[in-house]
């Protein structure tokens, strides 16, 4: 069962920013095209977490997703709340 229309959970997912959101909690720097920074998810020292246009991903501990994942994930909600 979904609490939100998809159309609404899309146009939040078009209209936020991931690089600026995750930058938020993140200090990433610019790799390339992407951006990387320490992954909030694990004890990480090194950079291992990459964020591209639309989506994130821990080359560490393999957290990846959207903008609307890392909400959830980093504020230990589930997906509807996020």
């Amino acid at each position: 069962m979904s609490y939100y229309a998809q159309e609404l959970v899309e146009e939040i997912r078009s209209r936020s920013d991931i690089v600026d959101v995750i930058s938020g909690y993140v200090k990433l720097q610019r790799k390339g095209s992407n951006y990387v920074g320490v992954c909030p998810f694990h004890n990480d020292r090194y950079p291992s977490l990459y964020v591209a246009d639309d989506h994130y991903h821990c080359f560490a501990c393999g957290e990846h997703g959207d903008v609307i994942d890392f909400a959830a994930r980093l504020f230990g909600l589930p997906l509807y709340e996020a």
